[in-house]
């Protein structure tokens, strides 16, 4: 596809990290979410930028239709789709007036969504997962590609549960926690530019998402996460599983990838969880899983430093300093020992460690330069 779309996509993403600050994972998040059709579910208090941030994404799309609703436990079908058509029911139709209402939005957020009663429910499932709306005698489709939802808190009740499973990212918000981001929201002015696409170019990206590739090796990853999350009684739908490869491709595209890489597999801890309590768990199994042998290697690396300052410090006697020198060079080749180790386990695995080379070959002047010092040259 053209490159004009993504780098659009690029500048979308920049703009709305400079509006909303500490919100880069949840910005990413909607992008991705707007990319392959999916639905994002706000989690947190009130006053967290989580309608605003809606808003400002429907602003980006051309000509896109934006509704947003309170819901409360006495919120009527009306409110969110329509009034009853008078000329319907003059011909026996009960049908609505969908003018400006839910059925017709293309983004939607519909704050404290777990108050929704039965009287709705059904007829939101549908709108959501199927994007259809049954108006009187009709199936009608709906332009719906992204609902977000907020709430305060998670549904205690049964029957809203296949409406939290139609969320695919899960998010927490919070406040600003840092001083100097709080002062630069106070301070912060409007944005002077406002980058946008267009449906077709939005298609266009849609369309894309699907030709990114998901290499076998991140899918073998994918079966040992969820062989993980399952030692550790996190279970994941078949469907989610299923699902959660758009969200990797989505997430590749946005920074212009057309390949996932395992980079892109983090950003499943947005997707994975389901009780909050799940939440750090899925993102410590993913970040062994996805970098444990990037930290290893740093790991190994600091430790041949470190061995290094040691055999480099001030001795009281030239005795002293040469079995220094000796026994960091002995550890230091063992060291390097296990680095090539770890590098065939990490092929073997069909896994990269970023920065492998550069740290390697670092390890290897630390070892030389100690054996240089151990035979006096």
């Amino acid at each position: 596809m053209a490159a004009a779309p993504i780098a659009k996509l690029g500048g979308i993403r920049d703009q709305l990290n400079r509006a909303f600050l500490e919100r880069a994972e949840l910005i990413d998040g909607a992008l991705a979410a707007l990319l392959s059709h999916n639905h994002v579910l706000l989690i947190g208090p009130p006053g967290t930028a989580k309608s605003m941030l809606a808003d400002e994404l429907c602003a980006r799309i051309e000509g896109a239709n934006y509704f947003q609703w309170l819901l409360t436990r006495f919120s009527t079908p009306e409110e969110l789709f329509g009034a009853v058509s008078l000329k319907g029911l003059e011909q026996d139709d009960y049908r609505r007036v969908t003018t400006h209402k839910l059925p017709e939005a293309h983004i939607a957020f519909l704050d404290e969504i777990f108050k929704a009663n039965s009287s709705i429910l059904n007829a939101l499932l549908t709108l959501i997962n199927e994007r259809i709306f049954h108006n009187g005698r009709e199936r009608i489709p709906t332009p719906l590609i992204t609902m977000f939802g907020a709430s305060n808190e998670l549904p205690d009740e049964e029957e809203l549960s296949a409406l939290y499973d139609r969320f695919m990212f899960r998010f927490i918000t919070a406040y600003i926690t840092e001083d100097f981001h709080f002062l630069k929201m106070l301070d912060g002015a409007a944005a002077q530019t406002r980058t946008t696409l267009s449906f077709t170019e939005l298609n266009a990206l849609a369309e894309a998402v699907a030709t990114v590739k998901v290499p076998g090796a991140i899918l073998t990853e994918i079966a040992e996460l969820r062989r993980t999350l399952g030692r550790e009684h996190i279970v994941v739908s078949d469907r989610r599983w299923k699902n959660s490869l758009d969200v990797l491709r989505a997430h590749a595209l946005l920074f212009g990838r057309s390949v996932v890489i395992e980079d892109d597999l983090m950003f499943l801890e947005h997707v994975l969880w389901k009780d909050p309590e799940e939440r750090p768990k899925v993102t410590d199994l993913l970040r062994r899983l996805v970098r444990g042998y990037e930290e290893e290697a740093r790991e190994l690396l600091i430790q041949s430093q470190e061995l290094r300052d040691y055999a480099q410090r001030s001795w009281e006697s030239n005795e002293l300093r040469d079995r220094a020198v000796v026994e960091a060079h002995t550890k230091i080749a063992n060291i390097l020992v296990k680095f090539e180790t770890l590098l065939q386990q990490a092929s073997d695995a069909g896994r990269t460690i970023p920065g492998a080379d550069a740290m390697r070959s670092e390890v290897r002047e630390i070892q030389q330069a100690m054996l240089r010092r151990t035979i006096g040259t």
